[in-house]
């Protein structure tokens, strides 16, 4: 997959906008995916797929696979995020780097771990309880309770990642949470989709957005070790 270009695999152009990405990669899954079309056995068009999306989603992966094609990356312009790997902080507070490390990771890394272990480890036994009988209204009833659930820790999460600006050393940690945060909210959304219209493509669809995310936050957790 080294040598594939993601462009032409979720059909885009090589400037389109994050948006166009994910609309390109929901309507692929939606043609592709085994679980969803039952009749097509494409588990290696659709791992391509997944490796595009999950290079192409992130602006720095994006920015630099683009330098190694050739390509004007307008990615770094297109999110608004960036990790303050290159900008010295702002904030004058007197505390030492290990101290605003120290602050760091007791108020903004370890709850949002906290959130984030507590979201992604209940998704399989939801959806396994859900598979019984999706048109049970109890049984659905449940599955919505636990994406207000999501939805509320995901909020928090969000709101506790912009408390304080990461420290220079946690650059690439606070990018893997960073991203781990979008794809959930972008799965969450997708449940929502499911629970109005029982289309088995949104359920699939917020699945895989999750395994992304969990993707990223162990990447989060491996770049610790600094």
């Amino acid at each position: 997959m080294k040598h594939q270009n993601y462009y032409a695999i979720l059909q885009i152009h090589h400037h389109a906008p994050q948006t166009a990405i994910k609309q390109a990669y929901r309507k692929l899954v939606k043609q592709y995916h085994p679980d969803v079309n039952h009749d097509l056995d494409n588990h290696e068009t659709i791992a391509r797929i997944n490796v595009a999306y999950e290079i192409l989603s992130n602006p720095n992966s994006r920015a630099s696979y683009d330098l190694s094609i050739g390509v004007i990356s307008l990615a770094k312009e297109v999110n608004g995020y960036t990790p303050t790997v290159n900008k010295p902080e702002i904030r004058k507070t007197g505390k030492t780097e290990d101290e605003k490390l120290q602050e760091w990771l007791n108020k903004v890394y370890e709850p949002i771990c906290s959130i984030v272990t507590d979201i992604l480890g209940q998704l399989d036994d939801q959806i396994d309880a859900l598979a019984d009988d999706p048109f049970d209204d109890d049984l659905m009833s449940v599955f919505l309770q636990y994406l207000e659930h999501c939805q509320t820790g995901y909020k928090h999460a969000q709101e506790i990642f912009r408390r304080l600006p990461n420290p220079i050393a946690t650059a690439g940690v606070a990018e893997c949470l960073f991203y781990c945060l979008n794809q959930l909210g972008d799965g969450i959304e997708e449940f929502y989709y499911f629970t109005n219209n029982y289309d088995d493509y949104h359920l699939h669809t917020g699945i895989e957005l999750w395994r992304i995310a969990d993707e990223m936050f162990m990447s989060a957790q491996a770049k610790m070790d600094f």
